[in-house]
């Protein structure tokens, strides 16, 4: 079984990139078997908030699973694999929007919003809100949500609202979430991230990956560790670790397919490499998490 890979689909009004769902609408149609892919950790192709008002329970992302309560908000970074709480279902709000969405409003934002940072040890992607924002930012979503149900949307008063919308939740999170870069250098981060998964499979070389972007292995390896506190080589290991294990847990694929979609010559050079980075076998991990 393969991972389902979950492609932005909105309702109403296509060509804005961004959609406000009620969770208890998606748990409804859970029931009515409309939708499936939601009582399985799937893969999104966009970008998602799920911001909770009423209830406790958790949300599934690689592997971890976050407590979530009135007032959390959850980052779900596009390509990541995560999954909803259907024994608690608690009730709020799942925004989903594009790249180009994201993209339209970050250049006004003047900040990186949804960073590479998934790969950093110490991140989380769920914190919770101040009393006061929580006022502030469900103001903002409901003006969002009326405008998206008109005929015809300003676009422009959409892009305005989400960009106040993010910026008071990136100052409100935890100042471990940002990169510690200038600019340049978090632009230089953001497209060796996106290289490395589009890549991950056929190099896992640092110095092939400084050499696409024009740059020195040592001055890569400089933003790495200013906005990780890693070196290259441990943030391709990371991702190709996290990759191999959504496919192992998730798809439940035989270890010798695995090792040769992830480009390794030998099954055994991948099950040592496995073992080095998680202290497990690819099979001992597959048996503890099952899908």
């Amino acid at each position: 079984m393969k991972i389902p890979d979950i492609k932005f689909s909105p309702k109403n009004h296509k060509n804005i990139g961004i959609e406000i769902i009620e969770l208890s609408d998606i748990y409804n149609r859970l029931d009515n078997e409309e939708i499936s892919f939601s009582t399985k950790p799937h893969r999104i192709q966009f970008h998602s908030l799920l911001y909770i008002t009423q209830g406790h329970g958790t949300h599934f992302i690689d592997f971890i699973t976050y407590t979530i309560q009135p007032g959390s908000v959850v980052f779900v970074k596009k390509n990541q694999i995560h999954a909803f709480d259907l024994i608690n279902k608690p009730q709020g709000k799942l925004i989903v929007f594009t790249d180009e969405f994201l993209d339209s409003i970050s250049s006004a934002m003047k900040r990186t919003v949804f960073s590479p940072n998934h790969l950093l040890v110490s991140y989380s992607p769920s914190f919770t809100l101040a009393d006061n924002l929580i006022i502030t930012f469900s103001t903002l979503l409901t003006e969002i949500e009326k405008e998206l149900l008109l005929e015809s949307s300003n676009l422009a008063f959409i892009h305005l609202l989400f960009s106040a919308s993010l910026t008071k939740l990136v100052n409100a999170r935890p100042k471990s979430y940002e990169l510690n870069l200038s600019e340049p250098r978090a632009k230089k981060f953001n497209q060796f991230i996106q290289l490395l998964e589009q890549n991950f499979t056929t190099t896992r070389d640092a110095i092939t990956y400084a050499g696409m972007l024009n740059m020195t292995y040592k001055s890569l390896n400089q933003i790495c560790k200013l906005a990780s506190k890693q070196t290259t080589k441990q943030l391709i290991d990371a991702h190709t670790i996290l990759e191999a294990k959504r496919k192992l847990a998730i798809e439940g694929i035989r270890i010798q397919q695995l090792a040769d979609d992830l480009g390794f010559d030998e099954v055994t050079n991948f099950v040592k490499y496995f073992k080095k980075n998680t202290l497990m076998t690819p099979s001992q991990f597959k048996k503890y998490n099952k899908g």
